[in-house]
């Protein structure tokens, strides 16, 4: 009898809790490290923060960028988070051997007709794909209990693949949403860093006067820090959802690949 696995609602709420005060506590890491670590007194001319960053200070001038840059600095440890948390997932996902291999292998168990051989071959290298592999093997032999002819037999095998990877990839796919929206928000807050500094910047050349040279560089600075920050970010976050992407759409080809060999598997041996 085929069992029905459901998805656990309140186990999808933990993990959304969980994302969520994993941001918080990387916005309050940006927050402590721009204040404590950026602003502290040796960083300033005086041991001043609210003075002129020493002369090449790079972290007295990352300072100087203003509470925008604590907020992207926020983000930026939330992509590091995020993607280092995406990577151990895909990667356990992938099983504990080589995916490439184990589909090979049970393409060729499957092949011979060594349906049980293949099974236990699943069960050594779990993850994901062999979840999912495991679950048309043991579906395939049900189907030759049960005499299905070929056509029957195919389509049953291929819905049992549909609902397995349907159960496997919210897993997979859980927070790259996070790492998306990065992209573009960490290239808006810079760009808000950028606006605000240039504002300043602007103020102090408007001042009646001779221009007030240290808040003109100050709101310059404040500008550019924000703005190399900002695209870092988002390039990083980038380069993270374009990988995990790819290793995604790697492994559901994979199962596509082992899913046709067995739906074959039965064609060939049961004409």
């Amino acid at each position: 009898m085929t069992q029905t696995v459901e998805k656990n609602p309140s186990s999808s709420g933990l993990s959304n809790v969980a994302a969520a005060i994993t941001i918080i506590a990387c916005l309050g890491f940006g927050a402590a490290v721009w204040h404590f670590f950026l602003g502290a007194s040796g960083n300033f001319m005086n041991g001043d923060p609210n003075g002129d960053p020493l002369p090449g200070n790079l972290r007295g001038m990352m300072y100087k960028g203003g509470p925008v840059i604590a907020l992207l600095i926020g983000l930026m440890t939330t992509t590091i988070v995020f993607g280092i948390e995406r990577w151990i997932v895909v990667s356990k996902a992938a099983g504990s051997g080589d995916v490439k291999g184990y589909v090979a292998k049970v393409q060729s168990l499957v092949n011979a007709n060594q349906i049980g051989e293949a099974i236990e071959l699943s069960d050594k290298q779990k993850g994901s794909v062999a979840n999912v592999v495991k679950a048309a093997l043991v579906k395939l032999e049900e189907v030759k209990r049960e005499g299905f002819d070929a056509d029957k037999a195919t389509e049953t095998i291929q819905k049992e693949i549909e609902e397995a990877t349907v159960l496997e990839m919210p897993m997979l796919e859980k927070n790259m949403i996070i790492l998306a929206t990065l992209v573009s928000i960490g290239t808006l807050v810079g760009l808000l860093g950028t606006v605000t500094g240039m504002i300043k910047a602007f103020s102090a050349l408007s001042t009646a006067g001779s221009p007030d040279s240290s808040a003109l560089a100050t709101g310059i600075s404040e500008a550019l820090m924000n703005t190399a920050t900002g695209i870092g970010t988002s390039t990083l976050a980038i380069v993270f959802y374009n990988l995990f992407t790819t290793k995604i759409d790697k492994l559901t080809h994979f199962i596509d690949e082992a899913g046709f060999a067995i739906t074959q598997s039965y064609r060939r041996h049961n004409k």
